[in-house]
């Protein structure tokens, strides 16, 4: 650990706090339908998209039809992309000819078990890939199949943590907005901005945009390399910004291509967080109180000042088994290059990967610019954990905002039994309605993660059979015992929580995994946002409660302290003896000496 690298991990966090409130005030303006200094430019295209849909954008939709709408959208574009994976063969700007008899000989085909995994990936806003993108997808299956959802499934998580927000905010009320409204002005007001200010930031520092046809190049030893090209910088802006993390190319954020520099590092773990931080002002300014919206944040940045803490401290320590080869890798001596640098790019150093490691986990988005499966094991442990808690460590665009909102609702709950009192969240009783939805937001991830990790580790099927085409154990694990099981976890976890990320070291590129993975994505993704929109529903019907004298204050330090115990303890009733045999196993081995 360096001072240089707490000092980057510190001026991070202090550009993000900086940047909460006047994002967080512009989208509240957005979302409120309130002038901004971007109408001129985008209220045209707004009423030219409405009526295209043909709908009405002033309709206040009860939480049914909010919720019909939004999975009537991501069922049409999750066929929409199946379609076109499937026959990107037969389509343009495919220089490489990939799915087609004249594919080089290092494509993966898409098959259709590979395509229903791609598609649900990133319809629900996980953009898990269990292939190579720049040896499987066309520039047109890139932009069109899959960047599509980058914008649309971040829309979608924008409107449905504003709709919660609305059930706080509104007093009996009907409706808890417009779906459709929410998305368009999500897209044109808030993601196209940014976007596009940023894509150019990235272009300037070398990430590549052209639609050029691979190169091959000659090494100097006498090798062909094949080099490939494409439109990265219009996909890598959009899918930091809305924590989607799917990599145009298979090295994700470790490639110069999509992340050459230390400002681009920068830049794109700034925009992972940007929006998911915002919006916790966004929320204190539409219920009339930002100390509610600081309560929120200051929560998040404990449990991620936490996570970077962990994790920068023991891959600093590295692998106590090298002092045995006389070979050096301390920190004290090498600076930010020391300690375990298995599978981290120079040109990021300790403090960049660990935090971005933490950020990309905290935020449900996936992108790598390191390997997880080279972590020590308890730096291993912290994106794991990090994505068990629920994604609500800022978590996804919309996503974060949503599930720290329903562990609040939980938490006064249980205040409320502890003092034997109605609880109250923001003026709005707290019933048996709610608490069911949260119960169920809650316990749908654990049991989802849990049962097919339990699956994935016991069912044998036989060697080259269509379930296993590898030929190998089910499990395709590259490690055994403790690590493998890992490795496993971590996969549905990933998917399940609709992070994307992967430990590596795991095949996934087979029927079982592609429709298991498939079937977490989307249950970790509507099963989630069914009970947040019914909560919604329920809260925004209710009269609003003046605070009285023994109301409990939800928004000074002992709520923030009450909050983070709740999170933790429902994690350890859930999750965190089966989280922490691997990574913990491990760890004891490796002090032993016996894991090298």
């Amino acid at each position: 650990m360096s001072i240089i690298g707490w000092t980057q991990i510190f001026f991070f966090s202090l550009v993000l706090v900086a940047l909460t409130k006047p994002l967080g005030l512009y989208m509240m303006r957005v979302f409120e339908n309130e002038s901004t200094w971007l109408d001129p430019l985008f209220m045209p295209s707004e009423k030219l998209c409405y009526r295209l849909m043909g709908v009405d954008p002033t309709e206040d939709m009860h939480w049914t039809k909010y919720a019909g709408c939004m999975l009537a959208i991501s069922c049409l574009s999750l066929l929409f992309s199946y379609l076109i994976l499937r026959v990107q063969g037969s389509l343009p700007l495919n220089p490489m000819h990939f799915s087609t008899p004249a594919a080089p000989a290092y494509a993966t085909a898409m098959t259709a078990d590979l395509a229903f995994n791609t598609a649900v990936s990133f319809t629900t806003n996980t953009n898990w890939q269990a292939y190579a993108g720049e040896t499987t997808m066309s520039y047109l299956s890139q932009m069109l199949a899959l960047s599509f959802h980058n914008w649309l499934s971040a829309s979608v998580g924008l409107a449905v943590a504003i709709a919660l927000v609305r059930g706080f905010a509104r007093r009996s009320a009907k409706g808890i907005g417009n779906f459709w409204q929410d998305i368009v002005r999500s897209l044109l007001f808030v993601l196209f901005p940014i976007a596009t200010i940023c894509a150019l930031l990235l272009i300037s520092e070398g990430v590549l945009q052209n639609f050029s046809p691979y190169v091959v190049a000659t090494t100097v030893e006498g090798v062909k390399q094949i080099i490939p090209m494409g439109p990265i910088a219009s996909q890598e802006v959009i899918k930091m910004l809305g924590t989607n993390g799917g990599g145009f190319l298979n090295a994700n954020c470790a490639h110069p291509f999509e992340n050459p520099t230390p400002l681009t590092n920068f830049i794109e773990m700034l925009l992972i967080f940007l929006i998911p931080s915002g919006l916790t002002y966004t929320f204190g300014k539409l219920v009339k109180d930002t100390r509610q919206g600081w309560a929120i944040l200051f929560t998040m940045f404990f449990f991620f000042l936490a996570a970077v803490l962990i994790g920068y401290h023991f891959e600093c320590q590295g692998n106590p088994n090298f002092a045995k080869f006389n070979v050096e890798t301390s920190t004290a001596i090498l600076g930010d290059l020391g300690g375990n640098f298995e599978g981290k790019e120079v040109r990021f150093g300790q403090a960049n990967s660990a935090l971005f490691t933490a950020i990309t986990t905290d935020a449900s988005c996936g992108a790598v610019n390191s390997t997880f499966d080279s972590l020590t094991p308890l730096a291993g442990l912290v994106p794991l954990l990090n994505i068990q808690l629920g994604e609500i460590i800022f978590g996804g665009v919309g996503s974060g905002l949503y599930g720290m909102l329903v562990f609040a609702v939980l938490t006064v709950f249980i205040a409320g039994l502890m003092v034997g009192r109605t609880p109250e969240y923001l003026g709005k009783k707290i019933d048996k309605k709610e608490v069911k939805m949260a119960m169920l937001f809650i316990l749908t991830s654990a049991v989802t993660i849990l049962v097919f990790t339990g699956l994935a580790s016991v069912i044998p099927f036989p060697d080259k059979s269509y379930w296993n085409p590898q030929g190998a154990a089910i499990n395709n694990v590259n490690n055994a015992a403790a690590h493998g099981l890992t490795e496993i976890l971590y996969c549905f976890s990933s998917c399940t929580g609709n992070n994307g990320s992967a430990f590596a070291g795991i095949t996934v590129n087979a029927p079982f995994y592609n429709l298991t993975c498939g079937l977490a994505m989307l249950i970790g993704r509507f099963m989630m946002i069914i009970p947040a929109l019914a909560m919604a529903g329920s809260l925004v019907q209710k009269k609003y409660v003046p605070p009285g004298s023994g109301t409990f204050p939800t928004h000074g330090p002992i709520f923030v302290v009450l909050l983070s115990s709740v999170i933790l303890i429902v994690g350890a009733l859930t999750y965190f003896p089966v989280l922490t045999l691997g990574p913990i196993v491990e760890h004891m081995l490796m002090e032993q000496g016996r894991l090298f």
